[in-house]
């Protein structure tokens, strides 16, 4: 075994140009795959994070505008959803409607305590606000059912709004009340700040909201979440029967699609995973016919070594040599050269998705107003990483047999006459 390792490294040696470009071809591949995976994985996390800020079976509702003339109303006419629509969500969609809330907003209030404030807006949810868009409570609690039945003045800002209100301790605001413009609100809880997304306002009773600025019944949305639609189909199935059911309380056209949205975060989630799979078959493609170019280049190299080395292995068969030993040779000179080179290319790929990820692997665009996330965590499995070397060196085995059964077969006296 060492005097083919010997002899291998004697030719690569002789050759050096050739064994490098061989070298590179493997190498590339190896490294093209594993960067364009590492990207790839980059984007996608962002996106999942972008978009995993909200419970995916649930649906948010909102008034539009109608489009169509219906029962002597005219088109244009502007939708504002009300306490009916809440009661019949809750009563006639049972079979697949579980808790349901309402949203209601006001902006441009001030915020203060003591010689600080902030200027942002007040939401007025229900307790399952905190599920459905995953308010993460860091001190305290959320808006309860109490504090909607007793319209109680409660408060949950979150953790920057509280910083802002009081730098040096602001976990000391809960329990104790700030202004909201001229009334007192108790803080009863301190959420973790999310943002990346447009929202500068702080929870409070979906009820108390409404009495403060004489809403009367008016809800801006309402948010539930749901069970039991499990495709697409069924989904715009029960979408189509709920638009129709609250356009009714409208008077609106039963097919009028403005006239009410419908937000549903499990089909936005399945159009996501969608181009999520688009998007890792587009780059297997692109990585797996990079590699097939290393490949291509390693059968190549090893033709031509063949070419040059008929008269050897012409010589070498007329003294003794076996076929096997011959076609031994040539495989482990490809598998030599592709396991090697393959190994830097696997390791220049993991080390440059390292740098990305420490550099812009948490790469965020700030407007002012809210954060997005656009790259994170571009990494690929140390798993992906190894499966690629192995495919990368069972290709190249493949590559050498072809050359090298052809050097076994090669009759002594049509070498040495060559």
């Amino acid at each position: 075994m060492f005097d083919i390792l010997d002899e291998i490294w004697s030719t690569a040696r002789r050759n050096k140009l050739r064994t490098a470009l061989t070298g590179f071809a493997v190498a590339w591949g190896i490294f093209m795959l594993i960067f364009l995976l590492g990207c790839g994985n980059g984007l996608i996390n962002a996106q999942e994070n972008n978009f995993n800020r909200f419970l995916d079976n649930s649906m948010m509702i909102g008034g539009g505008r109608t489009t169509k003339a219906h029962e002597g109303l005219p088109e244009g006419r502007s939708i504002q959803l009300d306490d009916r629509d809440i009661n019949t969500t809750n009563r006639e969609f049972t079979a697949h409607v579980d808790g349901v809330g309402a949203q209601v907003e006001k902006q441009g209030v001030t915020i203060s305590y003591g010689d600080n404030y902030f200027s942002g807006g007040l939401e007025g949810v229900h307790p399952n606000e905190e599920q459905i868009s995953k308010v993460k409570m860091l001190h305290g609690r959320f808006i309860n059912q109490t504090d909607l039945n007793m319209q109680r003045k409660s408060l949950v800002l979150d953790d920057s709004q509280a910083k802002e209100l009081e730098p040096h301790n602001y976990t000391s605001l809960l329990g104790k009340y700030v202004n909201v413009g001229s009334l007192a609100f108790r803080v009863v809880g301190i959420s973790e700040g999310d943002k990346s997304r447009f929202r500068s306002s702080v929870y409070v009773p979906f009820t108390t909201l409404r009495t403060m600025y004489n809403l009367g019944d008016q809800a801006d949305n309402i948010v539930f979440t749901f069970h039991g639609l499990e495709t697409e189909e069924q989904n715009e199935d029960f979408e189509d029967g709920y638009r129709q059911r609250i356009n009714s309380n409208h008077s609106a056209a039963p097919d009028d699609e403005s006239a009410i949205w419908i937000w549903n975060r499990f089909t936005q989630n399945m159009q996501m995973n969608r181009g999520i799979s688009f998007i890792h078959t587009a780059l297997w493609i692109i990585g797996i016919f990079t590699l097939l170019s290393g490949i291509v280049g390693v059968s190549n190299i090893m033709l031509i070594t063949v070419k040059e080395r008929t008269k050897e292995f012409g010589i070498r068969k007329a003294i003794g040599a076996t076929p096997f030993s011959i076609l031994k040779l040539i495989i482990i000179e490809s598998v030599l050269i592709t396991t090697f080179f393959g190994y830097i290319g696997m390791m220049l790929g993991m080390g440059a998705n390292l740098y990305m990820d420490a550099t812009i692997g948490h790469m965020k665009v700030n407007s002012g107003l809210f954060e997005a996330t656009m790259f994170a965590n571009p990494t690929v499995g140390f798993d992906v990483c190894i499966e690629a070397t192995m495919v990368m060196i069972l290709a190249g085995t493949i590559a050498g047999l072809i050359p090298a059964r052809k050097a076994a077969n090669i009759r002594p006296i049509e070498a040495l006459r060559g």
